[in-house]
């Protein structure tokens, strides 16, 4: 299938990002006029890069300068490949040496250098300002990245960078689209005539036009109204495509940067994250215990503090710290996800690493600790598996593969000889702990139903599913559902389901008033009165009317005439029985109440709920017993 990537331009401020990007796109990816006034990027800046049969480029143009380094983590954090551009007149410069820093700590793994402005400078200093980078690049991810030397005005090399970028993504694996949709949201605006659209780069998954989506962590459900890929209206995008999403009933106001639209309720939303971290070197300050960060994770920028289980400070260490951050707001992760730690104040860029655990416990300080983060992070096959599905609930064994890292061979032979695995349905798995779990709380779900609701037959089956479904899968609830049906845990009655041995009732208190109201009823015969004057007589509260009534129907004690007149239903089959015993094929008003004795009052209404019921059609000035029976 086709494959789609996004580049991201990277490197110091004024050292051409933009004008590169434009002479590979022909694209000005500086769109604010502020932007254009001081010549440097403010926000992040897109453009189309190549595209043809097999592979699809887009260019984010990340801003350089340093107070606009978390709009640069919010880019970089969704691109496959980055170019880092170093002007040949200047050279490595800080923000240049930042951005390589968090580069490396985002896990980015393919890189291209381009120098530019190389019409500026002779080749003698050309070669100096070369030496210089790799000297820089020694120990970084850009150590054996390809060097290219342009000059955007001039167009020098532009084919030839062009050509490089196509080459080494046409060999490089793309990000899943087999998994659930998501998309971390870096920009929200408004189109007039079309509401709320948000634009970022698919990190997995895929979304088409009228999908049903959700804006995590808040929870808020939409649909996609319509899709954009680089300015042009799309039916579907895929993962590592830069798209916009026209959202359906959600405000501008209520969605922000950092929220993320996905596919799934199944993503995590967590506040506590264990993680393993990486520190840049030669800090400028010490990080100590349970001091303020900010943690950029995808395009969210959350304050949250540094737990550490083993320390109380770090100022140099090059090894990998196992340790918790505890943030002030909900995110959106899942293991394997990058992120990077700041110091608010004095800003500095502390370093960062990958999510181990998206759901931290607290934990004890010491080495117990970091022993069993440790176990986490290498995690065995079947730990990783077991995480997986924990995590997902229920995933289909080509997600499976892709979440695990694991052979195809290894993990179905993990999943069949393990008993801690179900596939169901003969397609997705699931976790046997977890079907008990789910089974546990529609049990506890159904039993505080049946307390406060005693009249009623059950509860909805698809407002059960609708609460539960903010956890766990549709089809992993309906298998466990019909499985506790199969074992008698549970039990149905048309669209409701109800613990197996329950049975609706009228509540203790009232049953002798209701059982009263019952009796009088039944010693009415045929000539009753209002049914409001028997509970008006009963003393039962108006409250308690419509939902005593209901269950009286539901439950075939009473039969109803009209709205006003009931009878108890051994009348009413009495009634029935003597009208077919006492005619023949047909019969008319006047048979009937010969042979029922009725006034008008209870015949009509009578023959019209024989009629509605299906015992009987009018015709004309009769009616014909179709032969159904009670």
């Amino acid at each position: 299938m086709k494959r789609y990537f996004t580049i991201g331009m990277a490197g110091h401020i004024d050292h051409g990002k933009t004008t590169l990007t434009k002479a590979l796109t022909n694209v000005d990816t500086d769109r604010l006029k502020e932007e254009k006034e001081r010549q440097i990027s403010i926000e992040l800046g897109f453009a189309h890069l190549y595209e043809d049969e097999d592979i699809q480029i887009s260019v984010i143009d990340v801003p350089g300068h340093e107070r606009f380094i978390r709009q640069m983590i919010a880019g970089v954090a969704g691109i496959d490949l980055v170019v880092l551009v170093v002007a040949a007149d200047e050279g490595v410069m800080p923000q240049t040496r930042e951005h390589l820093h968090i580069l490396g700590l985002l896990g980015i793994k393919s890189g291209i250098v381009a120098v530019t402005k190389v019409d500026r400078v002779d080749e003698e200093f050309i070669d100096l300002v070369k030496d210089d980078i790799l000297d820089e690049l020694k120990g970084t991810v850009f150590e054996q990245s390809p060097f290219m030397l342009v000059d955007s005005l001039s167009l020098k090399g532009i084919n030839d960078l062009k050509s490089l970028i196509t080459t080494t993504l046409k060999a490089q694996e793309m990000r899943d689209v087999k998994g659930a949709f998501r998309l971390p949201i870096d920009q929200v605006f408004t189109i007039k005539g079309q509401g709320t659209v948000v634009r970022g780069t698919v990190y997995e998954g895929a979304i088409e036009e009228g999908q049903p989506l959700m804006i995590m962590p808040k929870g808020l459900e939409t649909r996609a109204r319509q899709l954009q890929v680089h300015h042009q209206p799309a039916k579907k995008a895929f993962a590592g495509q830069r798209t916009a999403v026209n959202l359906s009933g959600i405000a501008t106001d209520e969605v922000q940067r950092g929220d993320v639209l996905v596919s799934s309720e199944h993503f995590i939303t967590t506040r506590t994250i264990d993680v393993a971290l990486s520190v840049i070197a030669d800090l400028d300050y010490i990080v100590k215990q349970r001091m303020p960060i900010k943690c950029h994770i995808g395009t969210a920028e959350v304050m949250g503090r540094i737990v550490f289980f083993d320390r109380n400070e770090i100022k140099d260490d090059s090894s990998e710290i196992l340790c918790q951050i505890r943030l002030e707001e909900e995110i959106v992760t899942k293991r394997g996800d990058r992120f990077i730690l700041r110091r608010p104040s004095p800003i500095e860029t502390i370093g960062g690493g990958w999510v181990i655990e998206p759901r931290g416990e607290k934990y004890r300080f010491g080495h117990q600790t970091i022993e069993e983060l440790a176990k986490k992070k290498e995690g065995t096959p079947k730990e990783r598996t077991m995480a997986a599905l924990f995590e997902a609930k229920s995933l289909p064994l080509s997600e499976l593969l892709t979440r695990t890292s694991l052979e195809q061979s290894e993990l179905e032979h993990l999943l069949h000889e393990e008993d801690e695995f179900l596939q169901y349905k003969n397609k997705d798995y699931t976790l046997i702990s977890l079907t008990s779990m789910i089974e546990e709380e529609m049990y506890d779900r159904m039993k505080d139903y049946h307390n406060e609701n005693e009249m009623k037959p059950g509860l909805n089956r698809a407002e059960l599913f609708q609460i539960m479904q903010n956890v766990y899968p549709k089809q992993l609830l309906e298998y466990v559902l019909e499985n506790g049906i199969q074992s008698s845990t549970f039990g149905k009655r048309d669209q409701y389901v109800h613990l197996h041995d329950f049975k609706p009732q009228i509540p203790i208190n009232w049953q002798k008033r209701t059982n009263g109201l019952l009796d009088e009823l039944k010693n009415d015969g045929l000539q009753v009165k209002y049914l409001h004057d028997y509970f008006t007589k009963a003393g039962i509260p108006q409250p308690l009317v419509v939902e005593i009534k209901k269950f009286l129907m539901d439950e075939g004690v009473i039969v109803s005439l009209d709205e006003q007149y009931y009878w108890h239903r051994e009348h009413f089959s009495n009634a029935v029985e003597t009208l077919r015993n006492g005619t023949g094929a047909d019969f008319e008003v006047g048979d009937a109440k010969a042979l029922l004795g009725l006034s008008r009052k209870y015949m009509i209404p009578f023959l019209e709920r024989l009629d509605m019921t299906g015992l009987t059609m009018r015709v004309e000035n009769k009616r014909v017993w179709k032969g159904k029976k009670l």
